[in-house]
């Protein structure tokens, strides 16, 4: 399926790292869910995909039917089942997921805040900008270098120091 670049994004951060059996079991999940996802009867065209075993990315092409009130709280449902049924936290906006090496990595803001003190995470540093609202930010703004994030404005006291 092609999705317009306006298509509406949802993006949920795990705390933690899916499993192999996890992610299967959880895309299953998203799979159903966006087979049967309506609103106000007419079926929305959507997908549902995991990035890097710790996003949850549900996108709806707004050009075919918009997603509604009672079809946003129908998503949020299935992520909360899902975030009970694996024991994750999908739901903390102050978790903080950056990439080094190759490697996603999700930690506190706190500890965050730390590693920029300690210069392990730095302007040029890929953060994840789970803001985006369209599926055109998304390929454009979702995996940032901090410097062009809402990240450098929340840090900025710390990126500031030495």
């Amino acid at each position: 399926m092609i999705f317009s670049p306006q298509s509406k994004v949802w993006i949920y951060q795990s705390n933690r790292k899916f499993s192999a059996q996890e992610t299967a079991s959880i895309q299953e999940t998203l799979n159903n869910f966006v087979a049967q996802w309506t609103a106000h009867g007419h079926q929305l065209k959507a997908k549902a995909e995991i990035f890097h075993d710790y996003f949850i990315v549900l996108t709806v092409d707004q050009e075919v039917a918009n997603a509604t009130g009672c079809s946003i709280d129908a998503s949020v449902r299935v992520i909360k089942d899902i975030e009970t049924k694996f024991n994750l936290d999908l739901f903390d906006r102050f978790n903080m997921a950056y990439l080094i090496d190759g490697e996603v990595n999700v930690v506190t803001k706190e500890d965050f805040e730390t590693l920029i003190s300690i210069k392990k995470i730095g302007l040029d540093t890929i953060v994840f900008n789970n803001l985006v609202q369209t599926l055109e930010e998304f390929g454009q703004k979702w995996q940032v270098p901090l410097k062009d994030s809402w990240h450098k404005n929340v840090f900025a006291e710390q990126l500031a120091v030495g």
